[in-house]
């Protein structure tokens, strides 16, 4: 399992790193076109919108898993170890919840916008809606192996399974 899952995250690495590419060919060859040319691509801009949403997204779930998201511990560090655990329990099951509501609402913008097209490239917009659905499925995993950690892992060891920045990490 721990394969696969290795495999899944070297997949978004690889996709955001293309996103970011595809971002750049696209946004350069429309700069140089305007310029020389003066006309220039629309689908370009179109796409290259598209790939930073994929981007934002893929690079969310990634964030989440890595335990790399920005956060305020300030309260955290003043409360008990068993406080901090409840603390930190309840804000990865609000998480969860909140993720159901973005897999419905992405699941609903992917199925209204099915037949609608893009105006520049033609293709359908369900596109880039579909990236929630990849986002709130993959964090939905994600937040629940780290709240089954949280569970599992005793008061004393809480500081273990925070985020890095939290540990002092850099």
């Amino acid at each position: 399992m721990q394969k696969i899952t290795n495999l899944y995250f070297k997949l978004l690495k690889v996709s955001i790193v293309s996103c970011l590419v595809v971002m750049v060919i696209m946004v350069f060859t429309n700069v140089v076109m305007r310029y020389v040319f003066n006309s220039g691509l629309a689908i370009s801009e179109e796409l290259s919108r598209w790939a930073f949403v994929w981007l934002i997204f893929l690079g969310a779930i990634l964030v989440l898993h890595e335990n790399a998201h920005l956060g305020v511990d300030i309260f955290l560090q003043k409360v008990s170890r068993p406080v901090k655990k409840a603390l930190l329990i309840l804000s990865k099951l609000i998480m969860l919840v909140l993720t159901v509501l973005i897999l419905d609402g992405s699941i609903e913008q992917t199925m209204l916008n099915l037949d609608a097209l893009a105006p520049a490239s033609g293709i359908s917009q369900s596109w880039l809606f579909g990236v929630g659905i990849i986002f709130a499925v993959s964090t939905f995993f994600v937040l629940l192996y780290q709240l089954y950690c949280l569970i599992k892992t005793p008061s004393a060891d809480i500081d273990s399974v925070m985020t890095k920045a939290s540990l002092g990490a850099e």
